[in-house]
């Protein structure tokens, strides 16, 4: 939505996730006006309202090849989803099915990650911390060892 026209200037269709921190660095978008893909980077956003992002005008949107400090992250094209997770003794945990971001910052705070279909049924899905995280390449995540069941632990009520 723009700020000066009131009204829808292009469609975000997906993020631009630097893999090196995991910070959406911009989107991806669908211009209104003619048939050609813009960007919109993360500080040109004023806004965030339930229908999109609020921007001063169209003239924020740029063309890939024109963002030359970009240009780095978006040939590495990465994209969050369906990444497979493993751990760092390579246990394979699943894939990426969804992800959480902090509004203020546009960090990736956790990684919900979906397990094969019997994993499912009996563990279901896992949420994923970024302080978890040990190394992202762009086959892989690898995550340190997910909390498992304690036998014979102390309830944290009974600790004086």
């Amino acid at each position: 939505m723009s700020l000066r026209t009131g009204g829808q200037v292009a469609t975000a269709t997906m993020p631009i996730i630097n893999p090196k921190n995991l910070k959406i660095e911009g989107f991806y978008c669908d211009d209104r006006f003619e048939s050609i893909q813009l960007i919109l980077l993360t500080q040109d956003i004023r806004e965030h309202i339930d229908k999109g992002f609020v921007i001063n005008d169209h003239e924020v949107l740029g063309k890939p090849e024109e963002l030359v400090r970009l240009q780095s992250i978006l040939k590495l094209n990465f994209e969050l989803i369906g990444k497979p997770v493993v751990t760092v003794n390579k246990q394979r945990l699943g894939k990426v099915s969804d992800y959480a971001v902090d509004d203020a910052t546009l960090y990736v705070q956790k990684l919900y990650v979906s397990q094969g279909l019997i994993k499912s049924i009996t563990g279901g899905n896992l949420s994923i911390d970024r302080s978890q995280i040990v190394e992202i390449t762009n086959r892989k995540i690898v995550v340190l060892e997910p909390l498992k069941g304690v036998k014979d632990a102390v309830p944290v009520t009974a600790i004086a």
